[in-house]
This record gives C-alpha cells, structure tokens and sequence, in this order.
C-alpha cells in the first residue's frame, strides 16, 4: 500500500511561467524523506492558456 502526497507549485509571470519555489529542493528534500516523485501534474490552465500551477505527486510505501 503507498501512500499519497501532493504539493502545489504556484507560477510566476505571465509570458514566461517560472516557479516561485525550488522545485529541485522540493524532489530532494522528499526524497530523503522516503518519498518518490511519480509524476507532475499540469490541471487546467487559467486565462489564455497558461497554467497557473503544477501538482508536484509523490508516493511513499507504506
């Protein structure tokens, strides 16, 4: 069984969407706490088509 973790990176700019945090610190630091990334999530983008955000998924067995 795993168990879940979700983490929500917010976008910065308009034309180039860059991400407000580290998101290299963010894998490592989970990772060395037992969690894997499994995938990141782009949801649905805000107003002319850019994304505000991505979901960050990582799984850690349980």
């Amino acid at each position: 069984m795993y168990e879940y973790k979700f983490i929500r990176l917010e976008l910065k700019g308009f034309i180039e969407s860059k991400p407000r945090q580290d998101y290299h610190q963010i894998v490592t630091d989970h990772a060395k706490e037992g969690w894997r990334l499994v995938q990141i999530l782009t949801p649905p983008t805000g107003a002319y088509g850019s994304a505000t955000h991505f979901e960050l998924i990582f799984e850690k067995q349980i």
